[in-house]
């Protein structure tokens, strides 16, 4: 036990050291300081705005900047819907793999076009070598550049700058953090034993004489920008758990540390353009401690296992069920909480076999997003929150609210309210659709709480973009099933991506046009614990209270069910 707690802290640690490193890093990346890689990448980005007849003198306006991201978004979708279609007559299809059907590649599509990468088929199975690389992989690049992009606009607008442009933010994320640090990603995973080909499956005879095929592939890199952009999607069926794409302690170490170390940073960015590095840490310690709380309480039970399975026993023993033992139960909970906190949707275990508690975590998580949320746009979440928590406290004391000497009127507080209010309608609307007709749409094989609790999961990971899902579903080719939820989750995989984006670069420039109010002693404080443990109520009251009936019939009604079966 002791040792399963030792590796979560030390893990922790790390990413609590990097934080400032990188966050100093992607402020100079994005106020165009000079940087390490500014001899090397210069020239290519100088040739790659010279390619798109793109002005990097010229800042956009929010309308500007959400057409950009609309506009390059869609095309990108239909470029990689196209390979996809076409994939089975392309090269690099050493197993000669057909084409996927028409819903399965649209809903691919979609889903890693957003940086939700939620699979509803088997990767090694369904997909060339070019789809992954080319298609997919190129998305894994240029999804998570996006939500980078706009959740620094969205910094910008907040502390008065105008918001950039979209194009140049875009290139530098790729050609500045993503690309280089997934290169070294990809090494250092290739050292643990990730392999790296492009040669065809190999085919074994077993010890017991029977002919096994091992799928195989360009895994390393794909794993390395896969966990770095908050991708998830895995080039094997079972994800992180396969063997080749986690094979042991290191890799998943170096995978969770992946997967936390931009989210982390971002925060820390904002500081850095704000001047206010203690409001910045305040921010984080405050995530920091929610997002301990949640890991704690997932090890916890994992540790206690099963109590039904306990009782059996005639004594207690781990959950172990749906886990890779070289990784364990105090990893898998880590995992799980990692990776549905940051958006990635990656899986080192069957998350269908959590324990309720755990799933409680994972599914708080995803409506909250801000814990720590998606690349860029978590981070732009969070400050939503801080700036209803601000309006709030504001009319309690009878201030007129500001933040950093801008006012937040009516128009603000209409586009604040939309953000908070799309998500849980994205989740809660499809989920009480499908759940009225269980065995024509949902497909569900698990009655009661725990088949509530697979619907609801999968609109919330499609909703937030997180990309994780849960077995027992009839999701995948060839159940009846699969079409309905192929197109519904792509209209909440879109929606909950765009929407929310749309609204945080108007308000960002609408904020940005404000004309900014000299602070004086009447001046709410934002860089205080008390306004901070205000910020950390919003969230948990709006964001908990808005989902609580779903909680209390899904996870927390399966954890009294085990309860009460012991």
């Amino acid at each position: 036990m002791l040792q399963g707690f030792f590796q979560i802290a030390l893990t922790l640690l790390i990413v609590v050291a990097l934080t400032p490193i990188l966050g100093d890093y992607l402020a100079r990346v994005f106020m165009a300081n000079k940087t390490i890689l500014d001899p090397v990448m210069m020239p290519v980005e100088k040739f790659i705005y010279f390619l798109g007849g793109i002005d990097t003198q010229k800042d956009m306006t929010g309308r500007q900047y959400a057409s950009a991201v609309l506009i390059s978004n869609s095309a990108m979708a239909i470029l990689v819907f196209v390979l996809l279609i076409f994939s089975a007559k392309l090269p690099l299809n050493p197993t000669h793999l057909k084409t996927p059907s028409w819903d399965t590649a649209l809903h691919t599509t979609i889903s890693f076009v957003v940086n939700g990468d939620l699979q509803h088929y088997s990767g090694e199975t369904t997909m060339s070598y070019l789809a992954q690389v080319a298609a997919l992989g190129f998305l894994m690049f240029v999804a998570p550049a996006t939500g980078a992009g706009v959740g620094i606009a969205f910094i910008r607008g907040l502390t008065g700058r105008p918001l950039g442009n979209f194009y140049v933010d875009l290139t530098r994320f790729i050609t500045r953090v993503l690309l280089p640090i997934s290169l070294v990603g990809a090494v250092l995973l290739l050292m643990t034993g990730v392999p790296e080909t492009f040669a065809p499956p190999a085919t074994v005879t077993t010890l017991e004489g029977a002919t096994q095929t091992i799928a195989c592939g360009p895994v390393a890199h794909f794993e390395s920008i896969k966990m770095l952009g908050e991708n998830g999607g895995g080039f094997f069926a079972v994800n992180s758990a396969h063997p080749y794409e986690n094979p042991n302690g290191a890799s998943n170490l170096l995978e969770i540390v992946a997967q936390l170390c931009i989210p982390t940073a971002f925060i820390y960015t904002y500081g850095v353009f704000t001047g206010n590095k203690k409001q910045t840490w305040l921010l984080f310690w405050m995530v920091f401690a929610i997002f301990v709380v949640l890991i704690t309480m997932s090890a916890v039970v994992e540790y206690q296992g099963n109590p039904l399975v306990n009782y059996r026993l005639g004594g207690q023993q781990p959950n172990l069920e749906g886990k890779e033992v070289r990784l364990g139960w105090a990893q898998t909970a880590l995992f799980a909480v990692t990776t549905t906190g940051t958006m990635t949707g990656a899986a080192n275990g069957a998350f269908d076999s959590l324990m309720p508690t755990t799933n409680f975590c994972t599914l708080v998580n995803m409506f909250l997003q801000v814990i720590w949320g998606s690349l860029g746009t978590g981070t732009a979440h969070l400050f939503i929150y801080l700036l209803l928590a601000m309006f709030l406290s504001s009319l309690m004391v009878g201030r007129s609210p500001e933040f950093l000497g801008r006012k937040i009127e009516k128009w603000e507080i209409t586009l604040i309210g939309l953000v908070v209010l799309i998500h849980p309608l994205l989740i809660l609307f499809p989920t009480s659709i499908t759940l009225t007709f269980p065995n024509s749409l949902a497909g569900v094989n698990n009655p009661g709480f725990h088949g509530l609790i697979q619907v609801v999961y999968e609109y919330a990971s499609a909703a937030s973009g997180n990309g994780s899902r849960m077995a027992g579903l009839g999701n995948s080719q060839p159940a009846s099933t699969a079409l309905w939820w192929n197109l519904s989750t792509s209209l909440t995989l879109w929606a909950g991506r765009f929407i929310p984006i749309i609204t945080l670069l108007l308000l960002a420039d609408s904020m940005y046009h404000k004309k900014p109010t000299p602070m004086s002693s009447m001046t709410l404080q934002t860089d205080t614990n008390l306004f901070i443990g205000v910020t950390a109520a919003t969230i948990l009251i709006l964001g908990i209270l808005t989902f609580f009936p779903v909680l209390a019939l899904g996870p927390l009604a399966e954890a009294f069910q085990l309860g009460i079966g012991q």
